[in-house]
């Protein structure tokens, strides 16, 4: 046999990598394609305000739901993939069409549970650039990636109006993180310790009752924190048809992200220890619901609800690992392999939210300059 040398071995290795580039374009073309037309689309009607706005909410739309689909209805759809994806759909739009349609009547047409009433993004935007449509377009391609970003930094940080409203975001979100971690860790330590005879044998056929009035409850919460992100677009007060129109498309997106069971974004759920359990999907959506309605009452700016998820899914493996009996050295670096890898997609977003904001606006790249640096 003979031994190839360096040389030979890294040519082969570049002409391997370059095969498996060219296959992964292939592969993926139809969505390149469906990329390249919607940059194509954002640069053509960005001069015409009212057909951008509502392009831009439609891509926003979209790819908020697909990416934000797996804080709420992640593991709703993981521990419920023995139902007709169409009841979970029809469940899930009704508590949806109630949330924002109680925010339309009772705040005069915003969507948003005034989360768009706070300093900085009160004023809805009457010019559109390209980059602000194609905020959403990035967030459809990460969610492509499996990366599990914040929608609230990419999609409301390139609309401020302020560095103070982009701090205030990303202060509330990380605040959000760090409660959700530590909390996370606290409950389901105690849970591994203390309630054992909850997941013993199967579970009871009532706790698929209180897991759908738990998701239903968190489901509501989250629209009223994330809305935002999707009417960002719009103008704050929303005539009937309007509101029609806004809610009907998300109803279809629903639907469509139903049908798919949640598409590739959903394996980080998946992925976690023991969330196809109906008891742990439960568990985890009740905790999560307390922690945003808590923030949600708080005040009225927007946060990431990407990031609390994130801290609360990593408290959990965390604990589950420190309470694991055998090679727990093992379980711990796995788990803290898995936090830093959703930690780091997620820092990514705000990194790129960020890009976009201070290559949008000067005056924003100045006062974030100042906010940050002074």
């Amino acid at each position: 046999m003979v031994q190839k040398s360096p040389r030979q071995t890294n040519i082969q290795y570049l002409r391997e990598q370059i095969f498996r580039f060219f296959d992964l374009i292939v592969s993926e073309r139809t969505f390149l394609l469906f990329i390249a037309a919607l940059f194509f689309v954002a640069g053509l009607v960005s001069p015409y305000p009212q057909i951008a706005m509502w392009f831009g909410f439609a891509v926003a739309g979209y790819s908020a739901v697909a990416n934000d689909s797996i804080q709420t209805i992640g593991t709703f759809i993981v521990s419920n993939q023995d139902k007709k994806w169409w009841y979970l759909w029809i469940y899930i739009s009704i508590i949806f069409l109630v949330t924002v349609g109680y925010s339309w009547y009772v705040y005069d047409g915003d969507v948003s549970h005034q989360r768009l009433l706070s300093k900085g993004f009160s004023e809805a935007p009457t010019t559109f650039s390209v980059l602000q449509l194609s905020a959403p377009i990035f967030l459809i391609i990460l969610t492509r990636l499996r990366m599990p970003v914040s929608t609230t930094f990419l999609l409301l940080n390139v609309f401020s109006s302020s560095g103070e409203a982009i701090g205030g975001v990303i202060g509330k979100s990380l605040s959000g993180y760090g409660i959700a971690f530590i909390s996370s860790i606290v409950f389901f330590s105690l849970v591994k310790k203390y309630g054992k005879f909850i997941f013993k044998g199967k579970p009871h056929p009532s706790w698929t009752y209180i897991q759908w009035l738990t998701s239903g409850l968190l489901w509501s919460v989250w629209v009223m924190q994330d809305a935002a992100n999707i009417a960002i677009f719009l103008p704050r007060s929303l005539s009937f048809w309007q509101f029609l129109a806004f809610a009907l498309f998300i109803v279809l997106g629903l639907g469509f992200l139903f049908y798919l069971k949640g598409d590739r974004i959903q394996k980080i759920v998946d992925e976690k220890t023991e969330i196809k359990d109906v008891r742990a999907a439960t568990l985890v959506d009740f905790v999560y619901a307390i922690i945003l309605w808590y923030f949600k009452i708080v005040n009225n700016i927007p946060m990431s609800t990407t990031w609390v998820f994130l801290g609360l899914l990593g408290g959990r493996e965390l604990a589950m690992s420190l309470q694991a009996k055998g090679q727990q050295v093992l379980k711990l670096r796995v788990a803290a392999l898995m936090i830093f890898k959703d930690v780091a997609f997620a820092a990514i977003g705000l990194l790129v939210s960020l890009v976009l904001a201070i290559s949008i606006n000067e005056t924003i790249k100045a006062k974030l300059i100042e906010y940050f640096f002074n």
